[in-house]
């Protein structure tokens, strides 16, 4: 798996990295938004893959595991 330790800036200071695939914010990214939620940048789904019946306000995303799984790793190592 590939490591995810690039300094990203946050474009809203208030947001933390947590794993990105790139070094410059255009990719799929998973940010710390405080201690209890995370936020995800990832590439919106479309077609037969977004038929589920999503509630208002809610999106859904597809970003690669090993995103999710260094942000997992990131926020463990806080806790």
């Amino acid at each position: 798996m590939t490591t995810h330790e690039y300094s990203v800036e946050s474009p809203d200071k208030r947001l933390k990295v947590l794993a990105s695939l790139c070094g410059t914010g255009t990719c799929p990214t998973v940010y710390s938004a405080d201690a209890t939620s995370v936020i995800v940048q990832g590439y919106a789904v479309t077609g037969d893959e977004g038929s589920l019946d999503v509630p208002d306000g809610e999106h859904l995303v597809r970003i690669p595991t090993e995103v999710l799984l260094a942000a997992a790793d990131a926020i463990r190592k806080q806790a």
